[in-house]
């Protein structure tokens, strides 16, 4: 769904899509990111990158803020919540730039830790 702004030159409008492209994008940027996880499906997390970058990420857009949940694997060796701070603090700049909307939380689920960014499931 996409919400708009009213402004006096008319309204903007923003949907979710966009949104979610911008914060997957700002989050395969982010080092120490392997991947986004598409959620668990026989056992495994699916790890998706590149053309499918708004898997992983689930957003909700009001007319003037947005709430961001992300879905990561994240790479082995490098500190969790060191990546995650820096994660979210990328996902807020790159959305709150490019949209003018506030973030108003971003939140930040680790599904796995991958041993080599070549590595597959």
């Amino acid at each position: 769904m996409a919400e708009q702004l009213q402004l006096e030159s008319g309204s903007i409008r923003v949907s979710n899509d966009v949104v979610a492209k911008i914060a997957g994008l700002a989050a395969l940027e982010t080092p120490g990111i392997a991947a986004m996880s598409g959620g668990l499906s026989d056992g495994w997390a699916k790890r998706l990158s590149g053309k499918n970058v708004q898997k992983g990420v689930t957003v909700e857009v009001g007319q003037l803020e947005a709430a961001i949940d992300l879905r990561i694997m994240v790479l082995y060796e490098t500190p969790i919540h060191e990546v995650c701070r820096m994660l979210q603090q990328n996902v807020r700049e790159a959305v709150e730039t490019m949209t003018g909307l506030k973030v108003v939380e971003v939140n930040v689920k680790v599904e796995g830790v991958v041993f080599n960014k070549e590595d597959e499931l």
